[in-house]
């Protein structure tokens, strides 16, 4: 059984920091690409980075590049996001998923499998 659980959103003003975290059960045991997306009102769920749990790069979305740190430790079977640099158009429902298999690349919303239930992160300006 494969449960997503996010925490970290909040409030931040432009230029600000937050760290989200995501707790995913049942996949650290196996090959998974972990991710986190995200999506503002109106628009559709954008893929922000995601990373292959047995090693590799990780890959971002070129609107967080340099700015959004992904991590992983699979002793605490947790997926963080650093971001740095927040700005407005930032803001947005966080997701964390996880598809089956490898991810040598940004995968697309409809390869995952696992959500959370999403986190709220907003920037004012």
């Amino acid at each position: 059984q494969v449960q997503m659980v996010e925490s970290g959103g909040g409030s931040v003003q432009a230029g600000g920091s937050l760290r989200l975290s995501c707790v995913a059960s049942g996949v650290m045991y196996r090959s998974y690409c972990m991710g986190w997306f995200r999506q503002a009102p109106g628009k559709e769920r954008e893929g922000v980075a995601n990373i292959f749990n047995r090693g590799g790069m990780p890959y971002y979305a070129d609107s967080v590049e340099g700015r959004f740190t992904l991590a992983l430790d699979n002793a605490k079977e947790s997926l963080y996001l650093q971001m740095d640099s927040l700005e407005p158009e930032d803001s947005a429902v966080y997701y964390c998923a996880a598809a089956a298999g490898i991810c040598g690349r940004l995968l697309r919303v409809s390869e995952y499998a696992y959500w959370g239930q999403g986190t709220q992160v907003t920037v004012s300006s």
